[in-house]
């Protein structure tokens, strides 16, 4: 039987911390208002009167205290005694010595938020310093945990900035779990459903996030199951799916084989009683991405599509930029991606696998698209020309107009016949711009005779240079945003040893698919505009 859900008592000044909260309900969190009696546990946020506590103390209710304005009573019972106060500045938080699983999953070693924060100038000897943060060469605990009265604190939060940051809802999660005494549900272990070109990028991450351990790997080809025994040496190794399914010992099974299979194998690991995690495209048609949902709603297991390049460091750059305002409402998106080259020889290329040059680049910068801009889409439509590249069955060039009911557009092009680039962003906004024009990475060596050689990367495979421009034409570099490490994983071990809610959800994937599908029809019909479904 499932246990009942943590009852949240939320107090708070000035009513901050709207979106933090409706994060923690998301997490299956019920929040009540104020000191209930019946509450599990109490978050504070801000200055409260100090007395709505005292109850809870006498108690021992669980107590999170948020942020650096607190009556001294308050401080007291935390066995903390706070000095002065920083200005608002980059916070590199990390574990702190008694961090334990509050930590697990930070993000690498550390999380940087911007914030103002309290040095403390005495810590009662009953206290464990559960995260720091450094201030002139020194460690200064930012949240802390005293069992002797049930009293937490995390110290940063005292902006709105810090309480909107999805990172710190987490940080908040991972105390108040800590404070009631939950633990994270043993570690998942992972099947691999085909080995291919991707299969070290999810091995690498498995591998390196805690709450996730990589136990089998099922391929046709021997050597790749070799490969990845250099990061799993002791994993089981198969061909056959039916072998990987029936082993007791995967909890979750990555699909990793061709578009055209997804929905089929995804389908039979639910089946299974297993988690899934499935490569991009999602599938082919929206029927595909329903039965999938229903059947992973129906087993009550994960299901996740993965969409790694949310976190792409020109992407994050870019989201930022606009969700801060900083060009006014946005009413025109553009993306780009391609150049003039012959398209590769691998499935990639023919349609009947791919679903078409649509779903292959379409499935990172359609996702984009729809992700920064979340209204709905009323129609599509698309064009597609056949014109030098026969020997594959994608088209050379594609272009998808999006119309979104309040009369926004998006557009993205792919293109194999592009002598000439367009940016891989152009937004337009009611204040301003951003571009994002490509660069070309060059690895600068010396042959074996001493000579200079190049080695010239795909321009896709380096970030956009991003500018912001103002409409007096003031132009600002805006710098990529360093991702967190293995952040999909992450999320992964978070949802399923947690219940931390993902970024990625299958009905925003399912969304991208319904756009894929109606665009593919509108290029088939001439650039016909097609209705999206819902």
């Amino acid at each position: 039987m499932t246990a009942p859900a943590p009852r949240l008592g939320v107090l708070r000044a000035d009513g901050r911390g709207a979106a933090l909260l409706a994060r923690l309900a998301a997490a299956g969190l019920t929040l009540l208002d104020g000191p209930d009696p019946s509450a599990d546990a109490l978050l504070v946020l801000g200055p409260v009167d100090e007395r709505a506590l005292l109850a809870a103390a006498e108690r021992a209710t669980p107590v999170l205290l948020v942020g650096c304005e607190h009556a001294p009573g308050l401080w007291d019972l935390a066995g903390l005694v706070p000095g002065r106060t920083l200005p608002p500045h980059e916070v590199r938080v990390r574990p702190g010595p008694g961090a334990g699983q509050v930590a697990d999953r930070l993000g690498g070693q550390e999380l940087l938020l911007h914030d103002s924060w309290p040095l403390q100038e005495k810590v009662a000897d009953d206290v464990e310093q559960l995260l720091t943060a450094s201030s002139a060469f020194r460690d200064h605990p930012v949240a802390t945990w005293r069992p002797a009265t049930s009293v937490a604190t995390l110290s940063l939060g005292s902006s709105t900035r810090t309480l909107d940051d999805p990172a710190f809802a987490r940080l908040v999660f991972r105390m108040l779990r800590h404070v009631l005494g939950l633990r994270d549900a043993p570690a998942v272990r992972v099947g691999m459903l085909g080995y291919g070109a991707i299969g070290h990028e999810h091995a690498a991450a498995i591998g390196r996030t805690a709450g996730l351990e990589l136990t089998a790997v099922c391929d046709p080809v021997e050597a790749r199951v070799q490969a990845a025994r250099s990061y799993a040496p002791s994993l089981r190794g198969s061909s056959s799916v039916e072998h990987l399914l029936a082993d007791d010992e995967v909890d979750l099974v990555v699909v990793s084989t061709p578009p055209n299979t997804h929905a089929e194998q995804v389908l039979r690991a639910l089946e299974a009683g297993k988690h899934v995690v499935v490569e991009k495209p999602f599938c082919l048609t929206v029927e595909q991405a329903d039965r999938q949902i229903a059947a992973a709603q129906a087993a009550g297991r994960t299901l996740a599509v993965y969409q790694n390049r949310r976190w792409d460091a020109d992407y994050l750059a870019l989201v930022a930029a606009v969700r801060a305002g900083r060009v006014g409402e946005v009413f025109h998106l553009e993306t780009f991606v391609g150049g003039y080259d012959h398209p590769c020889n691998f499935w990639h290329s023919d349609a009947e696998i791919s679903g078409g040059a649509i779903y292959d680049w379409g499935s990172h910068y359609l996702d984009w698209i729809l992700d920064l801009l979340p209204q709905p889409v009323s129609w599509v439509s698309a064009t597609a020309h056949k014109r030098v590249w026969h020997d594959v069955t994608n088209a050379d060039h594609t272009r998808v107009l999006l119309h979104f009911e309040d009369g926004v557009e998006a557009e993205f092009t792919a293109s194999d016949l592009a002598a000439a680039r367009k940016p891989k962003f152009y937004v337009l906004g009611t204040s301003g711009a951003i571009v994002g024009d490509w660069q070309q990475e060059r690895l600068i060596t010396r042959s074996p005779i001493g000579l200079v050689a190049e080695e010239r990367f795909a321009v896709s495979d380096a970030p956009a240079a991003l500018s912001l421009l103002g409409p007096d034409g003031a132009r600002t570099l805006l710098a990529p945003v360093t991702p967190p490490l293995h952040p999909f994983h992450r999320e992964l071990a978070d949802a399923l040893v947690s219940g931390w809610p993902m970024s990625v959800t299958p009905a925003g994937s399912r969304r991208t698919i319904a756009v894929m599908e109606a665009a593919t029809a509108s290029a088939a019909d001439g650039g016909r505009p097609v209705a999206v479904p819902s």
